[in-house]
């Protein structure tokens, strides 16, 4: 069946279908009603190596909040559901990645603690209709509901498009690495105490 999943949430604020395979080619099928956020996600799946299909419809007409958060939630959800007892993964991985001026750094860790560690700001409140606020959001709802313990720390940039866009990218790459298979476990959960919780 592969490394897949397929979630659906639905709120009074939002109805969001969300569809992973963390085996893919990097495809993306995404469609918000926030164009930034079908950017970042974009950029998400391109790096990562995942194929992400994810349709969102939500209370744009009071702010785009419910729907970036439900977004990652779904999100995290599908990662943690698609990655399954985590047994034979990397489990760890980290990226610096530079935007032209911005430079990111993300580490994370499978490991079923939810823990996010943002350091970093933007110096405008929104690009374009996204507020910047929500990009630090984001990646604390994914890593609690995947249950990966992520830090990501700015460090350079002046353009707030490019800081968040570098932060994505290296999230990604991080993702990437952290969820590959590695074959000198031979299938054993990479955890000292044989077990990760998820």
């Amino acid at each position: 069946m592969g490394r897949k999943a397929t979630i659906h949430r639905e709120t009074s604020e939002t109805q969001v279908e969300i569809a992973l395979d963390l085996d893919g080619r990097g495809q993306a099928q995404v469609s918000t009603g926030i164009g930034f956020l079908d950017h970042m996600l974009t950029a998400l799946a391109r790096h990562a190596r995942f194929d992400i299909e994810v349709r969102a419809r939500g209370d744009l007409d009071v702010d785009e909040h419910h729907t970036v958060e439900d977004v990652a939630i779904g999100l995290g959800r599908a990662l943690s559901e698609a990655l399954g007892d985590r047994a034979g993964i990397t489990r760890m991985g980290h990226a610096v990645v530079p935007m032209d001026e911005a430079l990111a750094l993300v580490a994370v860790d499978i490991g079923g603690r939810g823990v996010c560690v943002f350091e970093g700001s933007f110096d405008t409140q929104r690009v374009g209709a996204m507020s910047t606020s929500l990009v630090p959001h984001f990646f604390q709802s994914l890593a609690a509901e995947a249950r990966m313990n992520l830090h990501a720390h700015l460090l350079a940039g002046s353009d707030d498009h490019h800081r968040a866009e570098a932060l994505f990218k290296a999230l990604a790459r991080a993702l990437h690495d952290a969820t590959r298979p590695d074959p000198t476990l031979g299938g054993e959960v990479p955890s000292t105490k044989r077990s990760i919780e998820v």
